[in-house]
């Protein structure tokens, strides 16, 4: 079983719009696609810092003259530092966008999970949150 923690924003006007899942431990999505993770995850400003950090990182390894060595092992270092914090980033980007944790809930997967906190709340009844 996988835990996610529940947010929701806006105090839930719209609570299937505004209930976002994030799954706890390591992001292998950040760790594979990196700045583009950043862009589907909706998060526009680290999407922007990633992609140069990893475009001046990889241009400052070539003006120095290291090898293509050097360049994927600083490209596996960003991807599993990403992969490692990528969902503390993600956790932290909502709360800068409104967004209130709420919940942790356990799944097998994301809709597992989101199944199982919808059934213990009691939302759709009288808009209540556990």
């Amino acid at each position: 079983m996988r835990l996610y923690s529940v947010y929701l924003r806006d105090h839930g006007r719209e609570p299937m719009g505004d209930l976002v899942l994030v799954k706890e431990g390591f992001s292998w999505p950040a760790f594979v696609f990196t700045f583009l993770w950043a862009l589907w995850s909706r998060m526009w400003l680290p999407a922007i810092v990633l992609f140069s950090v990893i475009a001046l990182a990889g241009w400052g390894v070539r003006h120095l003259g290291y090898g293509e060595d050097v360049e994927g092992l600083l490209s596996l270092v960003i991807g599993l530092s990403l992969g490692l914090f990528g969902n503390d980033l993600r956790r932290n980007w909502l709360d800068h966008q409104g967004f209130q944790e709420i919940a942790v809930v356990s799944g097998k997967n994301a809709e597992e999970a989101m199944r199982r906190f919808l059934d213990n709340a009691d939302i759709a009844r009288d808009g209540i949150y556990p």
